[in-house]
């Protein structure tokens, strides 16, 4: 009796270590998430298309120019969740990005649920949620008003529904994505044809990776269809067929985008940091030194990052040798969220756009890790290392702050950032 006492002991006062350091990891992403959200106090870089855009649809539904019908060249899904920000908390900075702020804090604890299921080990699973909440990128994407963060979201959501089975849920969550940006296709052509080669069902198949996510691909266009404002709606008298024409001039659009731009950054060097993107710049007074910069760079943590390359080839290794069912789903929905940008090499593209496949990235990192855990004669010791480069991470992090959010220092410390000429 006294040892089941005492083993019952034992795994609660595990439970409460465990609920306690994923509620520090969590109240962190939090904290640095919210904190200041509402700076910068104007519309950064792409804010300007997409609160207009959320703006719009509280007012009309559909988005307008004015009293003119407006072409826009992204779906409503992202636009609708920041217009939701607004409507609680008003046409302000905290309002405009308090959604995605919101979706970024939930992306850490989806990380954090997913590790729980593919590695069973509540150790990794907290490391995971460590490392995302210390990314930059995942900082600076969760404290701006834009689309990607949110097809970040929904794209996580459907691998955690994939490793748990919920395949009819798969279904809404990937037509969330595709209703946020287009290019979660890609990742919803490539989860079809697994589930079709995993499971051979082919009806079940083609409901949940193609007629239910066009569906709430298509509702998530409701607003479009209730007006008579919107772009195209006029070009016939079925509005399905306008709404055809619209997704038509859409494509053109996204296929001829070849529009130079000075932080526009090829896909092939997203992985090595090598063209972050600069959502803001200004030179503000209050610094302490005649000179001060404030900047807003959606930049990776280097470090984190470059590990996450090496872990990329590490995977793709253990993936061909062994054939490990996790190694194979994180590679699926990390390749198909990066590989296709590079079919695009004229197209104008942005770093910030890896957001998508940044939480494949830290599972991809943790995988690596498990498999270097897997040596019980050198486990301890390769754990130290291992939270040795998590500390490092955070290190790396937190000299990079103030990039993430926008703070003021002196001109002198900026540059010291800048490790490299294309960062600037």
């Amino acid at each position: 009796m006294n040892a089941l006492v005492a083993d019952l002991n034992r795994r609660f006062s595990r439970r409460v270590q465990i609920n306690f350091s994923l509620a520090l990891v969590l109240i962190f992403a939090a904290v640095t998430r919210f904190i200041n959200l509402g700076r910068p106090h104007e519309l950064v870089f792409d804010e300007v298309y997409y609160v207009d855009g959320a703006r719009d649809f509280l007012k009309s539904g559909v988005e307008i120019d004015g009293n003119s019908p407006e072409f826009i060249v992204h779906p409503p899904v992202g636009k609708w969740a920041i217009a939701l920000g607004i409507k609680i908390f008003g046409d302000n900075p905290f309002g405009w990005r308090f959604t995605a702020a919101l979706v970024g804090i939930l992306s850490v604890l989806l990380v954090y649920l997913i590790s729980r299921q593919l590695f069973n080990s509540y150790f990794l699973s907290i490391a995971a949620a460590t490392l995302i909440s210390l990314d930059g990128l995942h900082l600076v994407m969760s404290r701006t008003a834009l689309l990607d963060i949110f097809l970040s979201f929904f794209l996580l959501l459907s691998f955690y529904f994939l490793i748990t089975n919920r395949f009819w849920l798969i279904a809404f969550s990937m037509g969330l994505a595709l209703g946020t940006k287009w290019s979660a296709i890609y990742v919803l052509a490539a989860l079809g044809i697994y589930l079709l080669i995993s499971r051979r069902e082919f009806i079940k198949t083609a409901l949940q990776c193609g007629v239910i996510p066009l569906a709430v691909y298509t509702a998530s266009w409701s607003g479009w269809f209730l007006s008579d404002k919107g772009w195209s709606r006029d070009y016939s008298s079925n509005p399905l067929i306008s709404w055809i024409h619209y997704h038509r001039e859409i494509l053109n659009f996204h296929t001829g985008l070849t529009t130079e731009h000075s932080y526009e950054a090829s896909a092939w060097n997203w992985l090595v940091l090598g063209r972050p993107t600069s959502f803001f710049y200004a030179t503000p007074k209050g610094c302490g030194s005649s000179s001060c910069s404030q900047e807003v760079l959606a930049l990776g943590t280097p470090i984190l990052w470059w590990l996450g390359l090496i872990a990329l080839f590490a995977t793709l290794g253990y993936f061909i040798h062994r054939r490990e069912r996790s190694a194979g789903l994180i590679l699926m929905f990390w390749l198909s969220s990066y590989l296709p940008w590079l079919g695009f090499p004229e197209r104008t593209m942005f770093f910030f756009y890896a957001i998508a496949f940044q939480p494949f990235m830290i599972l991809g990192i943790i995988y690596i890790a498990q498999k270097a855990l897997e040596n019980d004669k050198s486990r301890l010791e390769r754990r130290r290392y291992f939270v040795g480069l998590i500390a490092l991470t955070a290190l790396c992090f937190a000299y990079f702050y103030p990039l993430f959010v926008g703070g003021v220092t002196t001109y002198a410390d900026w540059y010291a950032r800048m490790w490299f000429p294309n960062w600037i």
